[in-house]
């Protein structure tokens, strides 16, 4: 038991939660009483309302979404992933719980369009967060899985076309307003999802060329804590011996590096650039 009850384990599931909470009050709270579709089980859940009127679109989320966990763990078995089916049940039922105490007949402005970025940042944002922990909110992932074992098609480039036409029935349904409102709103959350999810695991990659290497390896080491890898080189032009500091920071380390460079080694040519996909000791994907 104690295994499981790590720091690292309470830290991932208060983001599962955190990042499950924001997709579902960006969808209750504005996509559904706009009539926003953007794809997936929420948009399919808003044009079937127009359809069947007599269950919301909170009880369409929650009947589809345990329809499809119920194919996933037919289809994958006990590797089905816990945390996606978590974070697709609690959707569905905090949904029905907003539905039951606090019930949206209209939406909360007149501007629909400031409802729009609320309708798609949150649920953006809230993804970001399930996808940096590699977990999903279900929905049509659960599709997209299922596909890709069976299949050899484009998984990407599928579930866009998926959203896209459940879009184009959301302006059928709903009438030009709404489909073009929706359509701005899958182009936006296309954008953003990307731009959030790199923002959240953004450092800094330094290349470092120096004659004094043991200089900054020491600051890296001792006070940034952090570690690099040295590599001898030589210049092109003066064919003088060089060091190469390879490292990668936060942007919070990356400042004190550039400062403590500058002020102490000024004829150190350094090369920082951003780089949102570190994998190793003290970052991501080590066991």
């Amino acid at each position: 038991m104690k295994k499981y009850l790590t720091k690292e384990n309470l830290k991932e599931f208060l983001l599962l939660n955190a990042g499950t909470l924001l997709i579902t009050l960006g969808v209750y709270f504005f996509k559904f009483p706009n009539n926003f579709s953007t794809g997936g089980v929420t948009g399919i859940s808003i044009v079937l309302t127009k359809y069947f009127p007599s269950l919301s679109a909170s009880s369409f989320v929650s009947i589809l979404n345990i329809i499809l966990l119920v194919i996933g763990f037919m289809v994958f078995g006990r590797g089905f992933g816990f945390k996606t089916a978590y974070s697709s049940l609690f959707m569905s039922a905090v949904l029905e719980l907003l539905q039951r105490f606090y019930p949206m007949s209209a939406p909360f402005t007149d501007q629909p369009l400031m409802e729009l970025l609320f309708a798609v940042g949150l649920p953006a944002v809230g993804s970001a967060i399930l996808f940096n922990i590699d977990a999903s909110n279900g929905g049509t992932d659960i599709v997209a899985m299922i596909m890709k074992k069976y299949t050899s098609l484009d998984i990407g480039k599928s579930l866009m076309l998926s959203d896209l036409v459940i879009t184009l029935l959301a302006g059928v349904a709903y009438g030009m307003r709404a489909g073009m409102f929706s359509m701005l709103g899958l182009i936006i959350k296309t954008t953003l999802l990307d731009s959030v999810m790199e923002s959240f695991n953004m450092c800094k990659y330094f290349t470092i060329v120096t004659k004094n290497p043991d200089l900054i390896c020491n600051f890296i080491i001792k006070e940034l804590n952090r570690s690099a890898t040295c590599v001898k080189g030589q210049g092109a032009f003066a064919h003088e011996a060089e060091t190469i500091v390879l490292a990668v920071m936060t942007r919070g380390q990356a400042i004190h590096l550039r400062r403590f460079i500058r002020l102490n080694d000024p004829k150190t040519f350094m090369m920082i650039t951003n780089t949102s996909e570190i994998i190793g000791k003290g970052f991501r994907g080590t066991n």
